[in-house]
C-alpha cells in the first residue's frame, strides 16, 4: 500500500501571519490534528515552511501564550519530512519512527497534496472489522 492510498487529502494550510487560535480553529473544526504552515518564496508564490500540530497548539497555550496574538509561525516546525505519494506505507512509518513525529505532510513536487498521519497508516493495517476484544486486548 501507498501513502497515496493512506492519506488525507484535505489540506489545511496557515500564513505564518496566522494566529494559534485561527490554526486551533480549523484543526478542531475540521477535526485533523496538523495544518501546512505557509510562507511567501523570493518570487512572491507560496512555498510549504513547514507543520503546525495541536501538540504545538497545546505547548504554547501550556506556556501561558495568548492563542489569540502568538502568531502560528513562531511555533510551527520547519525542519520537517515530507512524503511522496507514491512511497510505500512501511517508508513513510519509518520516517514517522526515525523523526519522532505523528504527520507527514504529502508533496507532489513542491505542492502539498495530502497529509498522512499515524493513525491514517495504522487504520490501512488493522485488520478490518476486529474489535479491541477480538484482538487479544
Amino acid at each position: 500500500m501507498l501513502v497515496r492510498d493512506a492519506m488525507s487529502t484535505l489540506v489545511l494550510t496557515v500564513r505564518s501571519t496566522d494566529t494559534l487560535r485561527l490554526a486551533a480553529r480549523l484543526m478542531s473544526r475540521h477535526r485533523v490534528g496538523a495544518v501546512v504552515a505557509l510562507g511567501t518564496d523570493e518570487d512572491g508564490g507560496e512555498r510549504v515552511l513547514g507543520i503546525l500540530t495541536e501538540r504545538d497548539v497545546l505547548d504554547a497555550v501550556g506556556s501561558g501564550l495568548d492563542p489569540g496574538a502568538e502568531p502560528a509561525s513562531a511555533h510551527t516546525t520547519t525542519e520537517v519530512v515530507c512524503a511522496a505519494p507514491a512511497w510505500p506505507l512501511e517508508r513513510a512509518a519509518e520516517a514517522m519512527t526515525r523523526g519522532g513525529f505523528r504527520h507527514l505532510i504529502v508533496l507532489d513536487g513542491h505542492r502539498p497534496v495530502g497529509i498522512v498521519s499515524l493513525r491514517d497508516i495504522l487504520r490501512c493495517w488493522a485488520p478490518s472489522g476486529r474489535h479491541h476484544a477480538d484482538l487479544g486486548g
